[in-house]
Protein backbone atom coordinates (compact mmCIF):
# COMPACT_ATOMS: atom_id res chain seq x y z
CA UNK A 1 0.00 0.00 0.00
CA UNK A 2 1.24 3.46 -0.85
CA UNK A 3 1.69 6.05 1.93
CA UNK A 4 -1.34 7.91 0.60
CA UNK A 5 -3.31 4.68 0.76
CA UNK A 6 -2.58 4.30 4.45
CA UNK A 7 -5.26 6.78 5.49
CA UNK A 8 -6.67 3.94 7.54
CA UNK A 9 -5.57 0.38 7.94
CA UNK A 10 -7.46 -1.99 5.64
CA UNK A 11 -10.47 -3.54 7.37
CA UNK A 12 -10.42 -7.09 8.56
CA UNK A 13 -11.72 -9.77 6.20
CA UNK A 14 -15.49 -9.63 5.89
CA UNK A 15 -17.45 -12.39 7.50
CA UNK A 16 -19.37 -12.95 4.28
CA UNK A 17 -18.85 -16.67 3.87
CA UNK A 18 -19.53 -17.79 0.31
CA UNK A 19 -19.22 -14.26 -1.14
CA UNK A 20 -15.45 -14.08 -0.75
CA UNK A 21 -13.52 -14.03 -4.03
CA UNK A 22 -12.98 -17.45 -5.55
CA UNK A 23 -15.51 -19.26 -3.38
CA UNK A 24 -18.23 -19.34 -6.03
CA UNK A 25 -17.80 -18.88 -9.76
CA UNK A 26 -20.12 -16.50 -11.53
CA UNK A 27 -21.48 -19.31 -13.66
CA UNK A 28 -22.64 -19.24 -17.28
CA UNK A 29 -24.41 -16.08 -18.31
CA UNK A 30 -23.44 -14.14 -15.19
CA UNK A 31 -21.07 -11.17 -15.02
CA UNK A 32 -17.52 -11.67 -13.83
CA UNK A 33 -16.63 -11.89 -10.15
CA UNK A 34 -14.98 -8.46 -10.05
CA UNK A 35 -18.10 -6.58 -11.20
CA UNK A 36 -20.85 -4.87 -9.23
CA UNK A 37 -23.52 -6.97 -10.95
CA UNK A 38 -21.49 -10.13 -10.37
CA UNK A 39 -21.36 -9.50 -6.63
CA UNK A 40 -25.15 -9.07 -6.43
CA UNK A 41 -25.69 -12.15 -8.61
CA UNK A 42 -23.55 -14.29 -6.32
CA UNK A 43 -25.29 -12.97 -3.21
CA UNK A 44 -28.69 -13.67 -4.75
CA UNK A 45 -27.63 -17.20 -5.73
CA UNK A 46 -26.59 -17.73 -2.11
CA UNK A 47 -30.00 -16.50 -0.88
CA UNK A 48 -28.66 -13.26 0.61
CA UNK A 49 -30.04 -9.75 0.25
CA UNK A 50 -27.37 -7.12 -0.50
CA UNK A 51 -27.72 -4.10 1.80
CA UNK A 52 -26.28 -0.68 0.98
CA UNK A 53 -26.18 2.72 2.73
CA UNK A 54 -26.38 6.25 1.40
CA UNK A 55 -23.08 7.79 2.41
CA UNK A 56 -20.77 10.58 1.29
CA UNK A 57 -18.08 12.67 3.00
CA UNK A 58 -15.78 15.26 1.41
CA UNK A 59 -12.72 14.26 3.43
CA UNK A 60 -11.06 11.08 2.06
CA UNK A 61 -10.24 9.91 5.59
CA UNK A 62 -13.87 10.12 6.68
CA UNK A 63 -15.03 8.59 3.41
CA UNK A 64 -12.63 5.69 3.86
CA UNK A 65 -13.83 5.20 7.43
CA UNK A 66 -17.42 5.07 6.17
CA UNK A 67 -16.58 2.47 3.54
CA UNK A 68 -14.56 0.46 6.05
CA UNK A 69 -17.50 0.51 8.48
CA UNK A 70 -19.87 -0.67 5.74
CA UNK A 71 -17.50 -3.42 4.70
CA UNK A 72 -17.08 -4.62 8.31
CA UNK A 73 -20.78 -5.51 8.67
CA UNK A 74 -21.36 -9.27 8.80
CA UNK A 75 -23.63 -9.22 5.77
CA UNK A 76 -23.54 -8.90 2.00
CA UNK A 77 -22.81 -5.18 1.75
CA UNK A 78 -21.69 -2.80 -0.99
CA UNK A 79 -20.20 0.64 -0.50
CA UNK A 80 -21.46 4.02 -1.60
CA UNK A 81 -19.75 7.25 -2.63
CA UNK A 82 -22.50 9.87 -2.59
CA UNK A 83 -21.41 12.96 -4.50
CA UNK A 84 -21.72 16.56 -3.25
CA UNK A 85 -24.15 19.16 -4.62
CA UNK A 86 -21.52 21.33 -6.36
CA UNK A 87 -20.26 18.37 -8.38
CA UNK A 88 -23.82 17.28 -9.19
CA UNK A 89 -24.54 20.58 -10.93
CA UNK A 90 -21.13 20.78 -12.59
CA UNK A 91 -19.69 23.59 -10.45
CA UNK A 92 -16.32 21.92 -10.02
CA UNK A 93 -14.55 25.21 -9.27
CA UNK A 94 -16.78 25.71 -6.23
CA UNK A 95 -16.09 22.13 -5.09
CA UNK A 96 -12.33 22.67 -5.39
CA UNK A 97 -12.59 25.99 -3.53
CA UNK A 98 -14.56 24.36 -0.73
CA UNK A 99 -11.88 21.70 -0.35
CA UNK A 100 -9.12 24.31 -0.30
CA UNK A 101 -10.93 26.37 2.35
CA UNK A 102 -12.15 23.38 4.42
CA UNK A 103 -15.78 24.33 3.79
CA UNK A 104 -18.10 21.40 4.62
CA UNK A 105 -19.66 19.61 1.65
CA UNK A 106 -22.62 17.25 1.63
CA UNK A 107 -20.82 14.51 -0.27
CA UNK A 108 -17.61 13.32 -1.87
CA UNK A 109 -16.42 15.68 -4.66
CA UNK A 110 -15.01 12.97 -6.90
CA UNK A 111 -14.20 15.30 -9.80
CA UNK A 112 -12.38 17.77 -7.54
CA UNK A 113 -10.19 15.17 -5.84
CA UNK A 114 -7.32 13.87 -8.00
CA UNK A 115 -7.94 10.32 -9.17
CA UNK A 116 -4.82 9.20 -7.31
CA UNK A 117 -6.32 10.45 -4.05
CA UNK A 118 -9.54 8.53 -4.59
CA UNK A 119 -7.61 5.41 -5.58
CA UNK A 120 -5.58 5.71 -2.38
CA UNK A 121 -8.77 6.15 -0.36
CA UNK A 122 -10.16 2.93 -1.89
CA UNK A 123 -6.90 0.96 -1.62
CA UNK A 124 -7.38 -2.17 0.47
CA UNK A 125 -11.16 -1.70 0.65
CA UNK A 126 -12.45 -1.96 -2.92
CA UNK A 127 -12.18 -5.53 -4.23
CA UNK A 128 -14.43 -8.27 -5.65
CA UNK A 129 -15.90 -8.94 -2.20
CA UNK A 130 -16.76 -5.27 -1.68
CA UNK A 131 -17.78 -3.25 -4.76
CA UNK A 132 -18.48 0.49 -4.47
CA UNK A 133 -21.14 2.47 -6.32
CA UNK A 134 -21.05 6.20 -7.10
CA UNK A 135 -24.41 7.94 -6.47
CA UNK A 136 -24.86 11.56 -7.47
CA UNK A 137 -28.12 13.08 -8.76
CA UNK A 138 -26.69 14.82 -11.83
CA UNK A 139 -28.30 15.49 -15.19
CA UNK A 140 -24.79 16.30 -16.44
CA UNK A 141 -22.84 13.23 -15.36
CA UNK A 142 -19.92 13.19 -17.82
CA UNK A 143 -17.29 14.61 -15.44
CA UNK A 144 -18.46 12.24 -12.70
CA UNK A 145 -18.23 9.25 -15.04
CA UNK A 146 -14.72 10.23 -16.13
CA UNK A 147 -13.64 10.67 -12.51
CA UNK A 148 -15.09 7.39 -11.25
CA UNK A 149 -13.57 5.42 -14.12
CA UNK A 150 -10.17 7.06 -13.54
CA UNK A 151 -10.47 6.06 -9.87
CA UNK A 152 -10.96 2.38 -10.70
CA UNK A 153 -14.75 2.31 -10.18
CA UNK A 154 -17.36 1.05 -12.65
CA UNK A 155 -20.81 1.37 -11.02
CA UNK A 156 -23.11 4.37 -10.79
CA UNK A 157 -26.81 5.25 -10.98
CA UNK A 158 -29.28 7.81 -12.28
CA UNK A 159 -30.94 8.22 -15.64
CA UNK A 160 -32.07 10.72 -18.28
CA UNK A 161 -35.49 11.24 -16.66
CA UNK A 162 -34.96 10.35 -13.01
CA UNK A 163 -31.90 12.60 -12.61
CA UNK A 164 -33.55 15.48 -14.45
CA UNK A 165 -37.20 16.04 -13.54
CA UNK A 166 -37.02 16.03 -9.74
CA UNK A 167 -33.75 17.90 -9.30
CA UNK A 168 -33.76 21.15 -11.25
CA UNK A 169 -34.63 22.82 -14.52
CA UNK A 170 -32.21 21.16 -16.95
CA UNK A 171 -34.22 20.60 -20.16
CA UNK A 172 -35.16 16.95 -20.59
CA UNK A 173 -33.70 16.92 -24.12
CA UNK A 174 -30.33 18.01 -22.72
CA UNK A 175 -30.43 15.39 -19.96
CA UNK A 176 -31.21 12.65 -22.49
CA UNK A 177 -28.23 13.67 -24.62
CA UNK A 178 -25.98 13.90 -21.56
CA UNK A 179 -26.95 10.48 -20.29
CA UNK A 180 -26.55 8.82 -23.69
CA UNK A 181 -23.01 10.23 -23.87
CA UNK A 182 -22.27 9.24 -20.26
CA UNK A 183 -23.36 5.61 -20.77
CA UNK A 184 -21.30 5.28 -23.94
CA UNK A 185 -18.35 6.89 -22.18
CA UNK A 186 -18.59 4.54 -19.19
CA UNK A 187 -18.77 1.52 -21.49
CA UNK A 188 -15.60 2.75 -23.21
CA UNK A 189 -13.58 3.80 -20.17
CA UNK A 190 -13.92 0.65 -18.06
CA UNK A 191 -11.30 -1.82 -19.28
CA UNK A 192 -12.00 -5.49 -19.96
CA UNK A 193 -12.92 -7.75 -18.29
CA UNK A 194 -14.85 -5.16 -16.29
CA UNK A 195 -18.60 -4.78 -16.77
CA UNK A 196 -19.86 -1.23 -16.10
CA UNK A 197 -23.09 -1.10 -14.12
CA UNK A 198 -25.77 1.61 -14.12
CA UNK A 199 -28.80 1.62 -11.81
CA UNK A 200 -31.96 3.45 -12.85
CA UNK A 201 -33.31 5.87 -10.26
CA UNK A 202 -36.64 5.81 -12.11
CA UNK A 203 -38.44 3.86 -9.41
CA UNK A 204 -37.84 6.65 -6.91
CA UNK A 205 -39.33 9.68 -8.68
CA UNK A 206 -40.05 12.36 -6.05
CA UNK A 207 -39.78 9.79 -3.27
CA UNK A 208 -43.49 9.29 -2.64
CA UNK A 209 -47.05 9.59 -3.94
CA UNK A 210 -46.22 8.43 -7.47
CA UNK A 211 -48.35 5.34 -8.22
CA UNK A 212 -46.21 2.24 -8.72
CA UNK A 213 -47.19 1.60 -12.34
CA UNK A 214 -45.42 4.76 -13.46
CA UNK A 215 -42.39 4.15 -11.23
CA UNK A 216 -41.96 0.64 -12.62
CA UNK A 217 -42.34 1.85 -16.21
CA UNK A 218 -39.81 4.68 -15.78
CA UNK A 219 -37.25 2.34 -14.23
CA UNK A 220 -37.69 -0.24 -16.99
CA UNK A 221 -37.48 2.42 -19.74
CA UNK A 222 -34.30 3.88 -18.27
CA UNK A 223 -32.76 0.42 -17.98
CA UNK A 224 -33.59 -0.17 -21.64
CA UNK A 225 -32.08 3.25 -22.49
CA UNK A 226 -28.82 2.24 -20.77
CA UNK A 227 -28.58 -1.01 -22.74
CA UNK A 228 -29.10 0.83 -26.02
CA UNK A 229 -26.10 3.00 -25.17
CA UNK A 230 -23.65 0.23 -24.43
CA UNK A 231 -24.32 -0.79 -20.82
CA UNK A 232 -24.64 -4.56 -20.31
CA UNK A 233 -25.28 -4.62 -16.54
CA UNK A 234 -28.20 -2.68 -15.08
CA UNK A 235 -30.37 -2.57 -11.98
CA UNK A 236 -33.97 -1.41 -11.85
CA UNK A 237 -35.20 0.46 -8.79
CA UNK A 238 -38.40 0.79 -6.84
CA UNK A 239 -39.03 2.85 -3.69
CA UNK A 240 -41.21 1.38 -0.96
CA UNK A 241 -44.55 3.18 -0.91
CA UNK A 242 -47.70 2.99 1.18
CA UNK A 243 -49.01 -0.59 0.82
CA UNK A 244 -46.94 -3.81 1.09
CA UNK A 245 -49.17 -5.79 -1.27
CA UNK A 246 -48.97 -3.11 -3.94
CA UNK A 247 -45.21 -2.81 -3.42
CA UNK A 248 -44.85 -6.57 -3.89
CA UNK A 249 -46.75 -6.31 -7.17
CA UNK A 250 -44.40 -3.52 -8.25
CA UNK A 251 -41.15 -5.38 -7.56
CA UNK A 252 -42.42 -8.51 -9.28
CA UNK A 253 -43.69 -6.44 -12.22
CA UNK A 254 -40.17 -5.02 -12.60
CA UNK A 255 -38.77 -8.54 -12.81
CA UNK A 256 -41.31 -9.62 -15.39
CA UNK A 257 -40.99 -6.52 -17.57
CA UNK A 258 -37.20 -6.77 -17.46
CA UNK A 259 -37.44 -10.35 -18.74
CA UNK A 260 -39.83 -9.23 -21.48
CA UNK A 261 -38.16 -6.03 -22.70
CA UNK A 262 -34.45 -5.98 -21.85
CA UNK A 263 -31.98 -7.74 -24.17
CA UNK A 264 -31.70 -11.35 -22.96
CA UNK A 265 -27.92 -11.11 -22.44
CA UNK A 266 -28.29 -8.17 -20.03
CA UNK A 267 -27.12 -8.75 -16.46
CA UNK A 268 -29.86 -7.29 -14.29
CA UNK A 269 -31.26 -7.14 -10.78
CA UNK A 270 -33.90 -5.21 -8.83
CA UNK A 271 -33.07 -2.80 -6.00
CA UNK A 272 -35.61 -1.68 -3.40
CA UNK A 273 -35.31 1.61 -1.51
CA UNK A 274 -36.54 1.93 2.04
CA UNK A 275 -39.36 4.49 2.08
CA UNK A 276 -38.13 7.83 0.73
CA UNK A 277 -40.96 10.11 1.83
CA UNK A 278 -41.55 11.81 5.18
CA UNK A 279 -39.73 9.48 7.56
CA UNK A 280 -40.82 8.47 11.09
CA UNK A 281 -39.41 10.79 13.74
CA UNK A 282 -39.17 8.20 16.51
CA UNK A 283 -36.43 5.59 16.67
CA UNK A 284 -38.91 2.76 17.08
CA UNK A 285 -40.91 4.00 14.09
CA UNK A 286 -37.85 4.32 11.86
CA UNK A 287 -36.57 0.89 12.88
CA UNK A 288 -39.93 -0.75 12.23
CA UNK A 289 -40.12 0.81 8.77
CA UNK A 290 -36.59 -0.33 7.92
CA UNK A 291 -37.33 -3.86 9.10
CA UNK A 292 -40.49 -3.94 7.00
CA UNK A 293 -38.59 -2.79 3.93
CA UNK A 294 -36.10 -5.65 4.37
CA UNK A 295 -38.94 -8.15 4.71
CA UNK A 296 -40.59 -6.65 1.64
CA UNK A 297 -37.38 -6.98 -0.37
CA UNK A 298 -37.11 -10.68 0.46
CA UNK A 299 -40.80 -11.47 -0.06
CA UNK A 300 -41.09 -9.57 -3.34
CA UNK A 301 -37.78 -10.80 -4.76
CA UNK A 302 -35.54 -7.70 -4.76
CA UNK A 303 -31.83 -8.51 -4.65
CA UNK A 304 -30.49 -5.29 -3.14
CA UNK A 305 -31.83 -2.85 -0.52
CA UNK A 306 -30.88 0.81 -0.03
CA UNK A 307 -31.37 1.43 3.70
CA UNK A 308 -32.30 4.48 5.74
CA UNK A 309 -31.50 5.19 9.37
CA UNK A 310 -33.33 6.31 12.47
CA UNK A 311 -31.67 9.73 12.05
CA UNK A 312 -33.20 10.40 8.62
CA UNK A 313 -35.97 12.67 9.89
CA UNK A 314 -33.53 14.94 11.72
CA UNK A 315 -30.09 15.13 10.03
CA UNK A 316 -27.47 13.38 7.93
CA UNK A 317 -26.68 10.04 9.63
CA UNK A 318 -23.26 9.16 11.01
CA UNK A 319 -21.20 6.15 9.94
CA UNK A 320 -22.18 4.35 13.14
CA UNK A 321 -25.88 4.96 12.48
CA UNK A 322 -25.52 3.68 8.92
CA UNK A 323 -23.75 0.56 10.16
CA UNK A 324 -26.51 -0.05 12.70
CA UNK A 325 -29.13 0.29 9.96
CA UNK A 326 -27.27 -2.16 7.72
CA UNK A 327 -27.12 -4.70 10.54
CA UNK A 328 -30.83 -4.26 11.30
CA UNK A 329 -31.80 -4.68 7.65
CA UNK A 330 -29.56 -7.71 7.14
CA UNK A 331 -30.91 -9.44 10.26
CA UNK A 332 -34.52 -8.78 9.25
CA UNK A 333 -33.84 -10.05 5.72
CA UNK A 334 -32.18 -13.22 7.00
CA UNK A 335 -35.12 -13.97 9.27
CA UNK A 336 -37.59 -13.26 6.46
CA UNK A 337 -35.68 -15.54 4.08
CA UNK A 338 -35.98 -18.42 6.55
CA UNK A 339 -39.74 -17.94 6.54
CA UNK A 340 -40.05 -17.85 2.74
CA UNK A 341 -40.86 -21.47 2.06
CA UNK A 342 -40.46 -22.48 -0.66
CA UNK A 343 -37.89 -19.89 -1.76
CA UNK A 344 -39.02 -17.47 -4.44
CA UNK A 345 -37.50 -18.50 -7.77
CA UNK A 346 -39.52 -16.50 -10.32
CA UNK A 347 -40.77 -13.32 -8.66
CA UNK A 348 -43.05 -12.45 -11.57
CA UNK A 349 -44.94 -15.74 -11.54
CA UNK A 350 -47.67 -16.96 -9.18
CA UNK A 351 -50.47 -14.68 -8.06
CA UNK A 352 -48.94 -11.38 -9.22
CA UNK A 353 -48.28 -12.42 -12.83
CA UNK A 354 -50.95 -10.11 -14.20
CA UNK A 355 -51.30 -7.69 -11.32
CA UNK A 356 -52.82 -4.25 -11.55
CA UNK A 357 -49.35 -2.69 -11.28
CA UNK A 358 -47.95 -4.88 -14.05
CA UNK A 359 -50.79 -4.07 -16.45
CA UNK A 360 -50.49 -0.34 -15.78
CA UNK A 361 -46.69 -0.34 -16.11
CA UNK A 362 -46.82 -2.29 -19.35
CA UNK A 363 -49.33 0.21 -20.76
CA UNK A 364 -46.84 3.04 -20.07
CA UNK A 365 -43.91 1.11 -21.55
CA UNK A 366 -45.77 0.17 -24.71
CA UNK A 367 -47.11 3.71 -25.16
CA UNK A 368 -43.57 5.11 -25.07
CA UNK A 369 -42.06 2.46 -27.35
CA UNK A 370 -44.78 3.16 -29.91
CA UNK A 371 -43.44 6.73 -30.24
CA UNK A 372 -40.33 5.58 -32.13
CA UNK A 373 -37.26 3.38 -32.12
CA UNK A 374 -35.01 6.15 -30.74
CA UNK A 375 -35.80 5.71 -27.04
CA UNK A 376 -34.32 9.05 -26.00
CA UNK A 377 -36.52 10.88 -28.49
CA UNK A 378 -39.51 8.72 -27.50
CA UNK A 379 -39.06 9.71 -23.83
CA UNK A 380 -38.95 13.40 -24.76
CA UNK A 381 -42.07 13.02 -26.88
CA UNK A 382 -43.88 11.09 -24.17
CA UNK A 383 -43.38 13.90 -21.66
CA UNK A 384 -44.17 16.59 -24.21
CA UNK A 385 -47.52 14.91 -24.96
CA UNK A 386 -48.26 14.02 -21.33
CA UNK A 387 -48.09 10.27 -22.03
CA UNK A 388 -45.71 10.22 -19.07
CA UNK A 389 -46.62 12.72 -16.37
CA UNK A 390 -45.16 12.60 -12.85
CA UNK A 391 -47.62 13.84 -10.20
CA UNK A 392 -46.64 16.98 -8.26
CA UNK A 393 -43.44 17.40 -10.32
CA UNK A 394 -42.82 21.08 -11.16
CA UNK A 395 -40.21 20.61 -13.90
CA UNK A 396 -41.08 22.66 -17.03
CA UNK A 397 -40.97 19.55 -19.23
CA UNK A 398 -43.51 17.69 -17.09
CA UNK A 399 -47.17 18.21 -18.13
CA UNK A 400 -48.30 18.49 -14.52
CA UNK A 401 -51.84 17.26 -15.14
CA UNK A 402 -51.61 14.00 -13.15
CA UNK A 403 -52.57 13.69 -9.49
CA UNK A 404 -52.51 10.79 -7.07
CA UNK A 405 -53.98 9.86 -3.70
CA UNK A 406 -53.92 7.07 -1.14
CA UNK A 407 -57.17 5.13 -1.04
CA UNK A 408 -58.87 3.82 2.09
CA UNK A 409 -57.00 0.53 1.80
CA UNK A 410 -53.60 2.22 1.63
CA UNK A 411 -52.92 1.77 -2.11
CA UNK A 412 -51.64 4.63 -4.24
CA UNK A 413 -54.15 5.50 -6.98
CA UNK A 414 -54.56 7.97 -9.83
CA UNK A 415 -56.98 10.81 -9.15
CA UNK A 416 -56.21 12.57 -12.48
CA UNK A 417 -54.34 11.08 -15.43
CA UNK A 418 -54.32 13.79 -18.11
CA UNK A 419 -53.16 12.24 -21.40
CA UNK A 420 -51.60 9.12 -19.89
CA UNK A 421 -52.68 5.64 -21.13
CA UNK A 422 -54.33 4.77 -17.80
CA UNK A 423 -57.60 5.81 -16.21
CA UNK A 424 -58.36 7.53 -12.90
CA UNK A 425 -59.46 5.33 -10.05
CA UNK A 426 -63.18 5.08 -9.46
CA UNK A 427 -64.34 4.27 -5.95
CA UNK A 428 -67.01 1.59 -5.47
CA UNK A 429 -70.17 2.98 -7.00
CA UNK A 430 -68.32 4.74 -9.80
CA UNK A 431 -67.47 7.99 -8.02
CA UNK A 432 -64.13 9.71 -8.55
CA UNK A 433 -62.18 10.61 -5.44
CA UNK A 434 -61.55 14.36 -5.14
CA UNK A 435 -58.08 15.44 -4.10
CA UNK A 436 -57.96 18.12 -1.39
CA UNK A 437 -55.04 19.93 0.24
CA UNK A 438 -55.87 18.21 3.53
CA UNK A 439 -55.88 14.87 1.76
CA UNK A 440 -52.50 15.57 0.18
CA UNK A 441 -50.93 16.49 3.53
CA UNK A 442 -52.42 13.43 5.18
CA UNK A 443 -51.00 11.23 2.42
CA UNK A 444 -47.55 12.81 2.68
CA UNK A 445 -47.36 12.17 6.42
CA UNK A 446 -49.40 8.96 6.57
CA UNK A 447 -46.55 6.43 6.63
CA UNK A 448 -44.57 8.35 9.26
CA UNK A 449 -47.65 8.71 11.46
CA UNK A 450 -48.48 5.03 11.19
CA UNK A 451 -44.99 3.88 12.18
CA UNK A 452 -44.54 6.50 14.91
CA UNK A 453 -47.76 5.39 16.61
CA UNK A 454 -47.20 3.58 19.93
CA UNK A 455 -46.83 -0.17 19.56
CA UNK A 456 -49.69 -2.05 21.19
CA UNK A 457 -49.71 -5.73 22.12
Amino acid sequence: MSPAGALLAPPADRRDGDLRPGHRSAGPGLPGPASFGGFVARASAAGRLVVQPRMGFADPKRMRAGLAGTRSVAAATVGTLTIDSYTRVGDHAAARAALAENVPLNGYPIAAHPAERTRAMLDGILDPSFPVQVRHGSSRPEAIVRALAASGLDATEGGPVSYCLPYGRTPLAESVTNWARACELLATLVPDPGMPHVESFGGCMLGQLCPPGLLVALSLLEGLFFTRHGIRSVSLSYAQQTDPAQDTEAVRALHRLAAEFLPPETDRHVVLYTYMGVFPRTEHGASRLLEDSARLAVHAGAQRLIVKTAAEAHRIPTVRENVRALRTAAASAELAARREQPPLTKPWSAETADSEVYREARAFVEAVLELGTDLGRALRTAFARGVLDVPYCLHPDNAGRSRSFVDSGGRLRWAETGAMPVVPYLAPGGARTPLTSDGLLAALHGVAARYDAPVTD
